[in-house]
């Protein structure tokens, strides 16, 4: 797998982007499948010290696959996939357009596609509200980088977008065509996600601060399968807590708004350049020596 461009190591250093992630898992557990496979085979929700085990292990490998040795990157990509051969199963019940006994895999290629894009949209459009807005080219060339990484876990190399225009099309296509439907299983997950955290501040604070977030991300009619409330005054809230997130991007340093090896890996790039370029400035000098100054320098 060839490494990340530059736009993807840009917007992969955001913490910030932790958001992202919590509003695709949403949009993951929205389809039945899916949800079944995390309920019956994941521990996110068994506690609050696994839950957030499971975000350290998900963040490590992000930054393995963006920021590693290719060694590095296929051992990431090793991990998902041995996690993935040991999610198997059947739904139990009937959910959405999924009659019981449907049969499901983390392996299979279309719920990889649906992972993928979910994740990849929502990482572009969080980083666009939160960080800077990105041209059309960066857009689709995180698309593309991206793909590379689904299509090495398992997804089909012609369903997975590769374009922001293509990564919007398969999501309508997918919620056109009815599996998209939040079951039993996927809002006892919601609810875990949301509440994650058991103390009375988190109860008080935090819990009803990622519902208002959560909801506000979600598409309209995916917020509304949720059963989130939602009007003019969440609308407003939600507006300020963007706006108190994206304040908070602009003012801190930068240890406490991007990964550290994200930060490790641009100063090692900005080092290089700065050596480079101070070699290439003393060969030109010496490339325009005279000849008198040559010899004096020789002396």
């Amino acid at each position: 797998m060839l490494p990340a461009t530059d736009v993807s190591r840009r917007i992969n250093a955001e913490r910030l982007l932790l958001v992202a992630w919590f509003r695709a898992l949403l949009l993951q557990l929205a389809h039945p499948l899916i949800a079944a496979g995390v309920a019956e085979h994941s521990t996110f929700r068994g506690s609050t010290t696994a839950a957030f085990a499971r975000l350290r292990q998900t963040v490590h490998a992000m930054l393995s696959l963006t920021y590693g040795t290719e060694a590095e990157r296929e051992a990431s990509l090793d991990v998902i996939r041995a996690i993935h051969r040991r999610v198997n199963g059947a739904l139990t019940t009937t959910s959405g357009c999924f009659p019981a006994g449907t049969r499901y895999s983390a392996e299979d290629p279309a719920l990889l596609a649906w992972v993928h894009a979910t994740l990849i949209e929502s990482m572009v459009l969080v980083y666009e509200q939160l960080v800077e807005p990105l041209t059309a080219i960066e857009r689709d060339r995180y698309c593309d980088d991206a793909a590379q990484v689904a299509i090495a876990l398992g997804a089909s190399s012609h369903e997975v977008p590769r374009s922001w225009a293509a990564v919007r099309t398969y999501l309508e296509s997918r919620y056109a065509s009815g599996e998209i439907a939040v079951g039993r299983q996927g809002l006892a997950l919601a609810g875990a996600l949301v509440s994650a955290g058991g103390g009375r501040l988190s109860r008080r604070l935090a819990t009803p601060s990622m519902s208002v977030v959560a909801a506000g991300l979600l598409p309209p009619h995916v917020r509304l399968q949720y059963g989130f409330a939602w009007n003019r005054r969440c609308e407003r809230r939600f507006m300020r807590l963007i706006f108190l997130l994206r304040l908070m991007r602009r003012t801190l340093p930068l240890r406490f708004t991007q990964w550290q090896r994200a930060r490790m890996i641009v100063r090692e790039h900005n080092r290089l350049q700065t050596e480079g370029g101070t070699r290439e400035e003393h060969r030109q000098s010496s490339n325009n020596t005279s000849p008198a100054e040559e010899f004096t320098q020789h002396m």
